[in-house]
């Protein structure tokens, strides 16, 4: 929505210069919380409006860019229908920027105007999206356990026993971790990077899925199917491995996610001393 703003009668309402202004809207000066909600403020807008915003660059001169209060932005990586089918990452194109500097040089080499370079946009362009590159990480490992998390459930429901919907789990982490092997290597790399809130929120998630392994290895074992020394600590080895995959598993290799997830669960299975190993229908078996 056009909120025919001039330049200099912005500048003037934040008893700023039009140069300075003009800086900071080409990301040349950096834009600190308070000064950004008095841009809010000067707008009519809340900070979260301005952050969710883009900006339209053909303005006419000496006029602010014309502000758009809508902008597509694709949601958490979601599980479909089938938890085993896995389609584009579909972040929006700050985040993917984002997840390809942390791949590439980490968190801490990463830098917001390299992330800006990447995905086209200013350094005060990044901010219409996220307000520190501490932010992008967060939300990487947020959408990375929500969608984790929905595929677990979805495969932990279809197990008929404690035996098999382990298994289904563990099927799950393997494939998780190979078709999503970059979110995968940051999670496991980055976690130090977090700031102490965003960390705890992060962990906790991961203990939850923790949880379902264990929960079903201790029926397996109440029942008789699971003949592990010490379960409990086997569960924490089991999903570790699976964790463990974008360390080492790269596409290309001799084995692919199917492969990899009918191998694991047989690792695990063995593991747990199983009774009996219940067939993995999503494998093909003839790879």
């Amino acid at each position: 929505m056009a909120r025919g703003v001039t330049l200099r009668g912005l500048a003037k309402t934040l008893e700023l210069s039009p140069a300075t202004l003009s800086q900071i809207e080409n990301g040349r000066t950096s834009l600190s919380v308070s000064r950004l909600s008095r841009i809010a403020d000067a707008l009519g807008l809340t900070v979260v409006q301005v952050l969710d915003t883009v900006v339209e660059p053909e303005a006419p001169s000496g006029q602010m860019p014309r502000i758009a209060t809508e902008i597509v932005k694709e949601d958490a990586p979601s599980a479909e229908a089938d938890w085993r089918e896995y389609g584009p990452l579909g972040f929006d194109p700050v985040l993917q920027a984002a997840l390809e500097q942390f791949l590439e040089i980490g968190y801490h080499g990463a830098a917001v105007r390299g992330i800006a370079a990447r995905c086209g946009l200013s350094v005060s362009g990044i901010y219409h999206y996220y307000t520190s590159k501490q932010q992008m990480l967060v939300r990487i490992l947020d959408l990375t356990m929500v969608d984790l998390t929905r595929r677990s459930h979805a495969a932990r429901a279809e197990g008929r026993d404690p035996v098999e919907r382990f298994s289904l789990l563990i099927e799950n982490l393997a494939l998780f971790h190979t078709h999503r092997r970059e979110l995968g290597f940051v999670g496991a790399s980055e976690m130090r990077s977090l700031d102490d809130s965003n960390r705890h929120k992060i962990a906790d998630m991961r203990t939850a899925q923790q949880r379902m392994v264990d929960d079903e290895v201790e029926r397996a074992v109440i029942g008789g199917r699971f003949r592990a020394d010490r379960p409990h600590e086997a569960a924490r080895a089991v999903v570790s491995m699976c964790t463990a995959l974008p360390s080492w598993w790269h596409r290309g290799g001799p084995f692919g996610p199917e492969q990899i997830a009918e191998q694991y669960v047989r690792f695990a299975l063995d593991l747990m001393r199983a009774d009996a190993v219940p067939e993995i229908t999503g494998v093909d078996r003839a790879s």
